[in-house]
């Protein structure tokens, strides 16, 4: 890739993945108009021009693998759109790869991946051998109807293939002169082009006229329609426009070019209006207005405008991490004026300063939250983005298995750091895997028991506090307890002894230990022991946790639940065999006195009852393998407390020593040598010189429940 500078290679990367993501959906809803045996020109069009945008602009940066999938895939898409070939579920898989390789292909022009070459070789091969069912005659059709021959001799390739197809549907053709003022064009023809597409497909329009009038644009614009003329007339007449018919040419006599057709003409005029969503025309005739060139004018003034309709800009989100850390030192800074104002409250002499101080720190408070919400505002984005991905992945995976599958997506405008979406796109495409390979069952297996022979798997996410609920269930056949019990025992990851006390939902745990798998023999999709642990661990490092629960017969659902944000956070600062650490109030319930005369020992681990539910305890300095703090208070040891934390349906109490209050946090990242300590989440400044160790809330359920308060966890004694 040539050296073009950051910047530009940035924005590279970001236009070029907004075109695979516009892509991807544009596909998933042809698809779906594939699939009910419709067409929609319009969207191959659309196809069509983004592949053709791509090509330009990887030839333009140097990625030649893009540039030449981008020329191949062109020509096919032109002959899809000309008529020349059909448009096939084959096609379709031809076009659903190579959006993947496009993704594929950016990731290697990063520096982040292997290039697909031999991956982009095969698709190659194999668009020279998709199906090219070639549209049938036609031609003579258009010489039937009375057009002017210098219209038809401007006509693009694309425009005559539209023009035939829509004649040979026995849809009426209509020619339209429109005058506009040249000041409000843009806006006017915008306008025009959104009333006529519920009309009808506008085939071309043209520059006509003897531009007599040099503040005035004339236009003439074909028309095809199954409208009847005076249904067209009620909805697109105006005094600015004048419609006719073209009729068929009789078979002997008349050399009238167009049928007398009569104008028609209304009150309210095309144009006055606010600007609406536009039909594209082709971008080849350069004579035509572009869309894509700057308005003459504002609408409704004659002066001169350069002004970008756009209100947005792209941002490297690199750049809004730059500032959350500047925010954070901003707090630590806030910490510090409050504590300051503590200090000269106390001294009379200094109560006139105090006041002043103290009037700062509540105006840099509310200045500063608001600029903690205006990053995090910037930073979240919905989750359909990912969402969007899935469907395309859900496609692939059952037409390998030969197993229909209907997703089903809610919640997809919930919204989530930017950061965190980026790395949930991999574990939930195991669990889709999962799901397809495992649950759902063969077309003649769902039959057997009365099922639609389509499966299905729901997509639903949905905010939670500060936390966000994402929960993948298919109507499959369900997971079996035993089974899996079962197969722990064979694969050795429990005995016989431990077995007899496990629930079911212990029973599912095992299913996101590394190297679990119920199947004796792999597949290409699954098999190999390699999967939900896969999940479990890029979950947890963002956060988050991740459980199961299944009906047999039924179907099975996953859990995966993440913070809102990993970028700030408030905590609860505390302390622990003399360490300070900062635990996550969005994993908190409440944090309460620990009273040992409601301690008490269930199967060697320390519990109590809390509102009538068992609570397990955790001595939080027993799990990192420190000494409890004991120090004696008049003749007491000074009480604990318990902080009381669920994350999904987990939840427990770890017994603390002391608490030192709440904060807001920029989190940083642990070094290379502590990154792989289970148990923490990173470390932040606390603003007195101290450095506090953020709690992972998720892995310390995870890791404390399952192992008991009587051994602490294996990293933290390395």
């Amino acid at each position: 890739m040539p050296d073009l500078g950051d910047k530009a290679r940035e924005d590279f990367f970001s236009e070029a993945q907004e075109i695979v993501d516009g892509l991807s959906g544009d596909l998933l809803r042809l698809d779906e108009i594939v699939r009910r045996g419709d067409s929609d020109a319009e969207l191959v069009n659309d196809v069509f021009r983004a592949v053709h945008t791509m090509k330009g602009l990887s030839g333009l940066f140097g990625v030649t693998m893009m540039s030449g999938l981008s020329h191949e895939l062109e020509e096919l898409l032109d002959d899809l759109r000309l008529g020349r070939a059909e448009l096939t579920s084959g096609v379709m898989d031809v076009l659903f790869r190579a959006v993947d390789l496009f993704g594929r292909i950016l990731i290697a022009a990063r520096g982040d991946g292997p290039e697909p070459a031999d991956e982009v070789k095969e698709l190659l091969a194999s668009l020279g051998n998709v199906a090219d069912t070639k549209a049938g005659g036609g031609a003579g059709v258009v010489a039937q109807y009375e057009l002017d021959p210098g219209v038809l001799g401007v006509l693009t390739e694309y425009e005559e293939h539209r023009l035939r197809v829509n004649l040979q549907a026995q849809n009426r053709l209509y020619r339209l002169r429109v005058a506009f003022p040249l000041a409000t064009i843009d806006t006017a023809l915008d306008e025009l082009k959104a009333k006529a597409r519920p009309q009808g497909e506008i085939i071309t329009y043209l520059p006509v006229g003897d531009g007599g009038d040099p503040d005035a644009v004339e236009l003439e614009i074909l028309l095809a329609s199954k409208v009847a003329e005076h249904d067209l007339l009620s909805s697109l007449a105006a005094p600015n426009v004048v419609i006719e018919e073209v009729k068929k040419r009789p078979l002997a006599g008349s050399s009238d070019r167009l049928s007398s057709g009569r104008p028609v003409f209304a009150e309210a005029e095309i144009g006055t209006g606010g600007k609406m969503p536009s039909l594209r025309a082709d971008e080849s005739r350069e004579a035509r207005p572009s869309q894509d060139e700057p308005s003459p004018g504002t609408h409704g003034a004659g002066t001169m405008s350069l002004k970008s309709v756009s209100q947005t800009v792209r941002v490297d989100i690199r750049r809004l991490d730059h500032l959350m850390n500047i925010v954070g030192e901003l707090a630590i800074v806030r910490g510090q004026v409050e504590r300051l104002a503590e200090r000269t409250r106390a001294t009379p002499q200094l109560r006139e300063i105090n006041a002043e101080v103290q009037r700062l720190h509540r105006a840099f408070e509310r200045h500063l939250t608001q600029m903690q919400n205006g990053i995090l505002e910037v930073r979240m984005v919905p989750l359909g983005q990912v969402f969007e991905k899935l469907a395309r992945a859900v496609r692939q995976i059952s037409r390998e298995v030969d197993k229909p599958v209907n997703l089903v997506v809610t919640g997809a405008e919930t919204e989530i750091d930017k950061l965190i979406v980026e790395e949930l796109s991999d574990p939930l495409v195991h669990m889709m895997r999962n799901a397809i390979d495992h649950g759902i069952e063969s077309r003649d297996g769902r039959m057997m028991v009365g099922k639609p022979t389509v499966g299905t798997i729901a997509l639903n996410a949905f905010q939670k506090g500060n936390q966000v609920v994402i929960e993948v269930e298919d109507d499959g056949r369900g997971i079996d307890p035993k089974a899996v019990l079962a197969a722990a025992l064979r694969l050795g990851f429990t005995t016989q002894d431990e077995a007899a006390l496990l629930g079911e939902k212990e029973m599912l745990s095992f299913l996101f230990s590394p190297g679990f798998t119920t199947r004796a023999e792999a597949t290409h999709l699954s098999g190999r022991g390699v999967g939900l642990d896969v999940v479990k661990t890029n979950i947890g490092r963002l956060g988050g946790v991740v459980g199961a629960s299944s009906d047999l017969g039924i179907g099975t659902k996953m859990t995966i639940t993440l913070p809102i944000t990993l970028a700030i956070m408030s905590v609860l600062v505390l302390e622990a065999g003399g360490h300070t650490f900062c635990m996550p109030l969005a994993s908190m319930e409440e944090a309460i006195f620990l009273d040992p005369r409601e301690v008490r020992k269930v199967e060697g681990r320390e519990v109590m009852t809390q509102r009538g539910q068992t609570l397990p305890l955790v001595r939080l300095a027993h799990l990192f393998g420190f000494e409890e703090n004991d120090d004696m208070r008049r003749g007491e040891p000074m009480r604990k407390y318990v902080v009381i934390v669920s994350v999904g349906p987990k939840r427990a109490g770890f017994v603390v020593d002391r608490l030192q209050g709440q904060q807001d946090i920029v989190i940083k990242a642990l070094g290379r040598s502590l990154r792989g300590v289970r148990g923490f989440a990173g470390a932040t400044e606390l603003g007195d010189q101290r450095v506090g160790l953020v709690l992972d809330a998720g892995a310390l359920l995870d890791d404390a429940v399952t192992l008991g308060e009587s051994r602490q966890l294996p990293e933290a004694r390395a």
